[in-house]
């Protein structure tokens, strides 16, 4: 890896992600570097390219306390950053640093004075350096290399100075670390102990040095960090020596490796010509990259042989940690003094140093002190190689590389998209075009086939309207044949009516023997009418009018010829005569009866047949009529329809150009939504990746608040602990400011109920960082309200019903504790169930991170006198003492704690006489494992431990059980030794104001 001169080949990059110098003969490609620096503007700031110092006060450790001879030696007035040293009292001297920190400095506000600006250099793309200078055992190691296991506020620079590069870190840059030592002049590798005695390269072109046999590892998150620095630590040598129990032997040093794209919108100096310029003789951009570097120095402490008391093999490495450090400070003094020769070879520490003093690297340096005037000359030295580093100056360089091998991977993508592109419209093209051919070669079928049919159509019209003219003529045929039948029934009528009329006549002739027969026939005549009656009611009988009319002319004629025989002989045979009168009248009756019915159906025959003949005239003119005008309106549809169709098929044609230019067009804007939506994928990726290193991904970073039933819990910070004093703890604003920071951005940003909207997502990774945050919010007090009001008690509890993902449910039992803080909150979870639900979670796994975020979420339930039944009948109590079994000391903590919880709110009911009987607690047998744990090496778990057993020896209905579990004793012991006064004394009152525990003493 590169720093600010040197380029990383392709051979010193090996596939795993440890990665050690292995030639490789042949490459693709090799990175050609146009390696650029250029000096950093720093024209505001005129002392920014010099070694800034900061002095940190180490604050009085356990040997101190005790010491009576004890006094201090250092003044600060972090004000006016100055530093007084005190010979006596009176003589001193005054020193002025970049920064003065007191002993109560926190962890946080030392990383930002000292350590953020070269940090925020080193991501710009400048090489930095951190070191910290000292004596032994006043703090160096801590300040830089501190974990914080159990406190996150105690971290060090190292880890902090990773969790801001690797935020700030893009997808595409990369960061690398080495984590190396120097002992007894060796340089080793922490990370692969098997590394030893790893010589140093120096570039003789641009004087960079290197370990090129270093494993180089790349950093994914800040969790594998921590497990790589753990190695680290465990493989780095420390002894214990007088001045300090845990001495580091070695020097340590931590090269973080950065590499990253340059912004393109950054301006470039004017100044740079030739190979500087960004783009070549073609015009295309040329990519630049930013390597930078990061030494963090944790040097091993300087001491005196006759203070430290090494001897044997600690002696040696003493000598070689003095060695190193007085070489380093020849080199600070020469620097300081514009020294023509800088004696960096004296030492394998200078060497790898020569960048970071008067070199190229912005430099910071914090020197470690102690406040005892018993090392006063030690304090001196430290405060002197301070001062001489602040005049030395370090020329600010900015490293940039053309990356053309990205640029010629660029470029190759390209080519091979716009080729794929180029054949894809091709393809496209003959598609469309084949497509066009064949609806084409369609429309000149179908057209075709119109024609046929249309040809086709017109022939068979014309055929059918031969037919109906030839019908028509048919027809006019048959009505003239029928006109001439009507005039020869016209005719026949007319010559029957004329014999009528001469018959008539003849029987007027008749006259003589008329009045003979006027009586005769008036009878005859009445008769008639009679016949006349019945033969209209029988009309309907004749069939054949012909026939009839035939027979009647026969009958008239032969009237006729008997009439005249009659006449003749009337006189011989008047009676013959009448009688056959007689008869011929009934006969003639009979006829005329026939005739008369005949002529009404002739009559009635003939209207109908004229009827019927205009009927049928009218009928043929309108059917000829309209007929014709049938076909003129068949033809003219026809020819309409042909027409029509014809435009129908110019247009669909019309219609296939332009809903083929519409293809086109909106082919080219689906292209550009393709392209847009391409740009929100990535940024939606881009937000997502961002929000999972914003989230925290383990736990352990999960804020969970433990509230000890109004109690103010005391300790000591991380930094004190380490020093072995008993000092006030910080406030938890000022341990998790930052982390609550960024938990608000992101709610800001996002919103509380897009954030509950996650918890339901299908996808584990998306759930796990939305209940990471859901459980940060509910930390704060002020979120609470909102989040119960979102839905977000409710999600949070069906996530513990329905999720089987360990991570997802150990997290959502922490958002659970944090919102049982609230008394209403409390209600509402044990009231839907959520006791319930963390009690079959605990009976389920045996995680003890799981197992913790229950038991602290059931010990805060615990708090609430009104819930204790609830909590019983749903099995959380007897849950709580099972979840001890994992023998874990953070789930015994908070099991302890909600017993107390529980025995002081049941206390508290029965002095009020709210509560009577034995407690709860002792059902489920609580209290013979209070008695059981009462020993625990746990300060805070064995208060709780005692606190409990107080309150519930306040229960009088609880003293027999007390004396037959051993409780009784186990009160007497916390009344004698408890570390507490308050609690020894709560201890002595019970035992003094409860009448069988006086009783029992007095027995023994």
């Amino acid at each position: 890896m590169a720093s600010s001169g040197r380029v990383l080949q392709k051979s010193e990059r090996p596939p795993s992600s440890v990665r050690s110098k292995v030639p490789i003969s042949n490459s693709r490609r090799s990175v050609t570097p146009t390696s650029r620096t250029r000096p950093q503007p720093l024209d505001t700031d005129p002392e920014s390219e010099r070694v800034r110092v900061a002095v940190r006060l180490r604050p009085r450790n356990s040997e101190e306390l005790l010491d009576a001879d004890y006094s201090d030696c250092v003044e600060l007035q972090p004000e006016l950053k100055r530093l007084n040293l005190r010979k006596n009292n009176w003589s001193s001297e005054s020193f002025k640093f970049d920064e003065v920190l007191s002993e109560s400095a926190s962890q946080k506000r030392v990383y930002e004075v000292v350590a953020k600006p070269v940090v925020e250099s080193v991501l710009d793309g400048y090489n930095g350096t951190i070191m910290a200078y000292g004596q032994t055992g006043t703090g160096k190691t801590y300040t830089l290399g501190s974990v914080g296991k159990d406190d996150a506020s105690g971290r060090g620079i190292m880890i902090r100075a990773l969790e801001d590069i690797i935020t700030n870190a893009s997808v595409s840059d990369t960061v690398e670390i080495s984590y190396l030592q120097l002992y007894m002049e060796a340089v080793q590798d922490l990370l692969a102990p098997e590394k030893i005695n790893i010589p140093i390269v120096e570039d003789a072109k641009i004087g960079e040095v290197s370990v090129p046999g270093a494993a180089i590892i790349k950093i994914t998150n800040l969790d594998h960090f921590l497990q790589l620095l753990q190695i680290g630590e465990t493989n780095r040598h420390a002894a214990n020596t007088k001045m300090n129990t845990e001495s580091s032997r070695s020097h340590a040093i931590l090269m973080v490796y950065i590499r990253r794209s340059a912004h393109e919108k950054e301006e470039i100096d004017v100044s740079y010509q030739g190979n500087d310029s960004t783009t070549n003789r073609h015009g295309h951009h040329l990519p630049t990259i930013r390597k930078s570097k990061l030494l963090i120095v944790d040097l091993a402490g300087s001491e005196r042989i006759n203070k430290s008391g090494s001897e044997g093999h600690l002696l040696e490495e003493a000598k070689c940690i003095n060695l190193s450090l007085t070489s380093l400070g020849k080199c600070i003094n020469a620097l300081a003094e514009h020294s023509p020769h800088i004696p960096t070879r004296d030492s394998k520490l200078t060497r790898l140093l020569r960048d970071s003093f008067g070199g190229s690297a912005r430099t910071s340096l914090i020197v470690t002190i102690g406040p005892s005037s018993r090392h006063y000359a030690e304090t001196t030295s430290t405060i002197m190689f301070g001062q001489r580093a602040m005049k030395v100056v370090n020329t600010v360089k900015l490293k940039e590389e053309f990356d053309y091998e990205s640029l010629c991977r660029t470029l190759e993508n390209q080519v091979d998209h716009l080729n794929a592109e180029i054949d894809r419209q091709q393809k496209l093209r003959e598609k469309d075009n084949n497509e066009i051919e064949k609806k084409l070669k369609e429309f000149q079928k179908s057209s075709a086939e119109a024609e046929k049919s249309l040809v086709v159509r017109t022939e068979f019209l014309e055929k059918e309207n031969t037919q109906l003219k030839s019908d028509t003529k048919g027809l006019v045929k048959e009505l003239d044949s029928l006109k001439e039948q009507n005039s020869m029934l016209l005719n026949e009528i007319t010559r029957v009516q004329t014999s009528l009329k001469n018959s008539k006549l003849q029987q007027l002739e008749n006259s003589t023997y008329q009045k003979l027969l006027a009586d005769t026939t008036q009878m005859y005549e009445k008769k008639i009418a009679d016949l006349m009656k019945q033969l209209e009611n029988e009309c309907a009988r004749s069939d054949n009018a012909e026939e009839q009319l035939e027979r009647m002319k026969k009958q008239l004629s032969d009237a006729e010829k008997s009439l005249q025989m009659e006449n003749a002989g009337y006189q011989r045979a008047l009676a013959e005569t009448t009688r056959m009168y007689e008869e011929r009248i009934a006969e003639l009756n009979q006829q005329l009866e026939d005739e008369h019915a005949h002529f009404d159906g002739i009559e009635e025959q003939l209207h109908s047949t004229k009827k019927l003949l205009n009927d049928n005239q009218n009928a043929v003119k309108i059917y000829e009529e309209k007929e014709i005008l049938e076909l003129r309106m068949r033809l003219e549809e026809m020819h309409e329809a042909a027409v029509h169709e014809l435009q129908q098929l110019n247009m669909e044609y019309k219609n296939l150009q332009l809903e083929k230019e519409g293809l086109s067009d909106e082919l080219h804007t689906m292209r550009q939504n393709l392209q847009v939506e391409e740009k929100r994928r990535k940024q939606a990726e881009n937000e997502l990746l961002n929000i999972k290193k914003i989230v925290p991904e383990s736990e352990d970073a999960i804020e969970v608040k433990k509230p000890y039933m109004q109690e103010i819990s005391k300790g000591s910070s991380a930094f004190h602990k380490e020093q072995g004093l008993q000092v006030p703890s910080q406030s938890r604003d000022s341990i998790t400011g930052g982390h609550k920071s960024t938990i608000a951005k992101i709610c800001e940003e996002v919103g509380i109920p897009k954030i509950l909207s996650l918890l339901t997502s299908r996808d584990i990774d998306v759930q796990i960082h939305a209940v990471k945050v859901v459980a940060n919010l509910a930390a704060e007090d002020i979120n609470q309200e909102k989040i119960v009001q979102e839905g977000g008690l409710d999600a949070l509890l069906a996530l513990l019903e329905s999720s089987q993902n360990p991570t997802a449910l150990r997290v959502a039992s922490g958002a659970i504790a944090n919102l049982a803080m609230n008394e209403m909150n409390q209600g509402l979870i044990t009231s839907k169930g959520g006791a319930q639900l963390l009690a079959n979670i605990a009976s389920k796994t045996d995680d003890p991170q799981t197992l913790r975020m229950v038991a602290g979420a059931i010990a805060n339930l615990c708090g609430n006198e009104k819930l204790h039944v609830m909590l019983k009948e749903d099995g959380a109590i007897k849950a709580l003492l099972g979840m001890a079994r994992t023998g874990s000391a953070d789930v015994v903590a908070q099991v302890a704690r909600g017993l107390a919880n529980f025995a002081k709110c049941e206390s508290r009911r029965i002095i009020q006489g709210y509560w009577r009987g034995r407690s709860l607690l002792i059902e489920d047998g609580a209290l013979s494992w209070l008695v059981a744990n009462g020993n625990t090496t746990s300060t805070s778990t064995r208060r709780h431990i005692e606190l409990a057993i107080c309150h519930l020896a306040q229960n009088e209905d609880n003293a027999k059980y007390f004396v037959s579990s051993g409780g009784f004793k186990e009160l007497i012991e916390i009344s004698n030794s408890s570390t507490r006064d308050d609690i020894r004394s709560l201890a002595k009152k019970t035992i003094r104001l409860s009448p069988s525990f006086q009783t029992v003493m007095r027995a023994e």
